[in-house]
């Protein structure tokens, strides 16, 4: 073992900030070695930082010889908090998109024939610069609109925010928060004060009991799923309401299978029952509660036998729920998209406010609500940092003059009071002719956007287009200038994960060729366009974040560094962070949670005769959003390589199709035709898809016009659809063998 050690010492010398590999637990050592071969430590760069992949803000050192990524591995507990020693094979494994063949590095410009051509960044630039200099010019800066990307780090979405209200003049710009939690934070908001999670990872780990509804959580969370079924083994209460038997659903206490689009009622029913049967916190409500009444009158409608002809959900499956929930000491509330992505979803979260308010479940260590964040950013560069329509950072209403005065004066620019268009209004918009050039940036809007169809028209009609990305992806197709990007392993930043700790995000590597990172490029772009930035760092530019965002008020890279991150509000240097939200107070008027009663909603399409099932989409374990990243991994495509429908064994008997078939789905709005997965994960009357690959993009069969009227959220999670099989194509396909994978690496 000595000589071993010796020999692996050999080849391995740990330079990371000083500390000798002769430190290394003996397992990290070897591992280490293994993973870099031959080459020395003291020849490569290795960086502790935050994952680019999801939200729950796994940290991990990376290793790199200036070329690529070698190996990821867990840095200590203390540095680790989330995650540990734990990773998921995302964030372990999938780094060749880094080196991709295809990866950007030249700018390029469309030429006079319709094709591509690369070009310096001077040029590249210039011709960004007079292409929305010009439409801002005739049409003002409302005619522009900026998609930011949750993709990139807290300091560059604060730029892309200031870029489009101070460089183009615009209030519309958004991200993809809009296409997913918008709701959430709408709803949440509203009912306590601040649209974001209340609890810790440590509240998600010591509690007595979880409701998870709308979240594959093995699949888009793993290294959380792995804490909660951990929490599970040792005794916690696991409530699980889903359209499909996902994965966590194995180790719940119970789970009940819901028709897709009616999430309201059989909460709401959940509520009734706890309220009829004195089973919710009397103290809590009449302490620290308003609109308790409303709420009682409200859900009366809602009677075991009314919620189970909605939903499916039998009066007994109610009943055991609610009394687990009313038995618990604590419990969190958890969810993602499959609660948020309808046109009622802000009234669904509301519903699940009044519900963890009734029961107690704020503000005390193990209970709280916490929406799981999908990109690795778009809790802080989604949201917090103020990339929004309607909000400058930290959630400060653009329409508050005051306010509005603060950034005026510190980015020396007239501000509208008036909102922008979100996301999904800003296609809209340009439909109309009223927006009539994009900058997107980081987000692949011909994929992601509902419609697809729809989408690519407006892109190609748009009088102009930037995007800026790390591929030529989907999107850029439709570009006048497309600006390389680099990735998350090649620029030093901030993250917030999904319980608003914020964390660095470290250099490991050089940019690939002569792409720039988001913020340098922004910077360049604005003085181009007659302003002076010179930020010499994103230090710098975080520090200015500080100074305008009471939230950050104490948020420095100094100190995210060195106390291994803070959880906002963090309002001044000596402020510790708030681990858990709503201990004394809520954030509102009166500091009160301000519950409100919700009714009866329907989903803006339901199945008929001609479109007999209900669609639902989300994701997989081995893939990412719109595979820009994971597709050019080629372990990962091992394990997914396309997309597929799941179909329940009597309904493929009825349509004569058999795992492996093709299948044509068909909606009103367009078609794709993907092999079938024959399970009874999903019920009769439903079917579901996952949404990662272009060549069958299931947002083309999604609704683009029904939206949540709150907070601007396409209805992804419903859509009426028809399947058949599609002659001539068969192959066999083990549905044991096709889940093995996926199970044995969720954790």
């Amino acid at each position: 073992m000595e000589r071993a050690r010796a020999q692996a010492l050999q080849n391995v010398e740990h330079v990371a900030e000083g500390v000798a590999a002769e430190t290394l637990p003996e397992g990290k050592l070897f591992e280490v070695a293994s993973a870099v071969g031959d080459k020395r430590l003291s020849e490569l760069t290795v960086a502790d930082t935050t994952c680019g992949y999801c939200a729950v803000g796994c940290r991990f050192d990376l290793y790199s010889d200036g070329e690529e990524i070698l190996a990821a591995r867990p840095t200590d507990d203390e540095n680790a908090p989330v995650n540990g020693i734990s990773t998921c094979v995302k964030g372990k494994f999938s780094y060749g998109f880094v080196n991709s063949d295809d990866r950007l590095t030249k700018p390029l410009v469309r030429a006079e024939d319709g094709s591509f051509r690369t070009a310096s960044w001077d040029e590249a630039l210039n011709r960004v610069a007079e292409g929305l200099g010009a439409i801002k010019e005739e049409h003002g800066g409302e005619a522009l609109s900026l998609i930011a990307s949750s993709k990139a780090t807290n300091e560059e979405n604060y730029l892309m925010g200031k870029f489009a209200r101070q460089v183009l003049g615009t209030n519309s710009v958004d991200n993809c928060n809009r296409l997913c939690h918008s709701s959430t934070v709408a709803g949440l908001a509203q009912t306590y004060g601040y649209g974001a999670a209340s609890v810790s990872t440590e509240d998600i780990e010591q509690t007595d009991c979880y409701l998870l509804t709308g979240s594959n959580t093995t699949e888009a969370h793993p290294v959380l799923a792995t804490r909660i079924k951990q929490n599970v083994r040792d005794g916690a209460d696991l409530l699980v309401f889903d359209p499909r038997e996902v994965q966590i659903a194995e180790y719940a206490t119970q789970y009940s299978r819901v028709q897709p689009g009616y999430d309201a009622v059989w909460i709401n029913g959940i509520t009734r029952y706890i309220i009829e049967n004195d089973l919710y916190d009397e103290a809590f409500v009449a302490e620290r509660t308003s609109g308790f009444e409303d709420v009682k009158a409200s859900v009366q409608e809602f009677t075991p036998e009314r919620v189970e002809e909605v939903t499916g959900v039998p009066p007994e499956e109610i009943a055991s729920a609610a009394e687990t929930l009313g038995a618990a000491d604590t419990c969190v509330f958890g969810w993602t998209l499959g609660l948020t992505e309808h046109s009622h979803g802000t009234e669904n979260v509301i519903a699940m406010a009044n519900l963890a308010a009734i029961t107690g479940n704020l503000g005390k260590p193990g209970t709280g609500v916490s929406p799981f964040r999908g990109q690795n950013n778009v809790q802080g560069g989604g949201g917090d940092m103020g990339p929004l329509p309607d909000n400058f950072p930290g959630y400060q209403d653009i329409a508050d003059d005051e306010i509005r005065a603060k950034f005026e004066e510190a980015w020396d620019c007239d501000i509208s009071p008036e909102y922008g268009h979100y996301t999904t209004q800003m296609f809209l918009a340009a439909h109309r002719g009223d927006v009539r050039g994009m900058y997107i940036i980081g987000e692949n809007a011909a994929l992601s956007e509902p419609g697809v169809n729809h989408a690519e028209e407006i892109l190609r009609d748009l009088d102009f287009l930037v995007v800026q990305d790390l591929f030529h992806n989907e999107t850029a197709e439709y570009a006048d200038v497309v600006l390389p990007a680099c990735s998350f392993v090649e620029k030093t930043g901030t993250f917030t994960n999904t319980d608003r700790t914020v964390q660095m995000v470290k250099q490991v590597m050089p940019p690939k060729g002569d792409s720039r990172s988001d913020w340098e490029i922004l910077q360049d772009l604005a003085n181009r366009m007659g302003r002076d930035w010179n930020y010499a760092s994103s230090a710098e530019i975080m520090d200015e974040v500080n100074a305008l965002t009471p939230l950050y008020g104490g948020v420095t890279h100094e100190r995210v560094d060195s106390e291994g991150g803070l959880q906002w509000p963090c309002p001044h240097e000596d402020h510790p962070g708030t681990k858990r939200l709503y201990e004394d107070a809520f954030n509102t008027d009166d500091g009160l949670a301000h519950l409100q009663g919700i009714g009866f909603s329907a989903p803006a399409e339901t199945p008929d005769d001609e479109y007999p099932f209900t669609l639902t989409t989300g994701r997989v374990l081995y893939q990412y959003h719109t595979g820009t990243m994971t597709h050019r991994e080629e372990g990962i495509m091992q394990y997914t390589p396309s997309d597929f429908v799941e179909i329940h064994p009597d309904t493929a008997a009825e349509y004569g199709i058999e795992s492996g078939d093709e299948v044509r789905i068909r909606s009103r709005r367009g078609e794709i035709v993907v092999p079938a997965q024959v399970t009874d994960r999903v019920g009769p009357d439903t079917v579901f898809a996952p949404i990662h690959f272009a060549e069958s993009a299931v947002n083309r069969l999604t609704d683009e016009d029904h939206l949540d009227p709150a907070a601007a959220t396409p209805e992804y999670k419903v859509s009426a659809v028809s399947i058949e099989r599609v002659d001539g194509h068969h192959e066999t396909a083990d549905e044991d063998e096709r889940e093995q994978p996926r199970a044995a690496g969720d954790d």
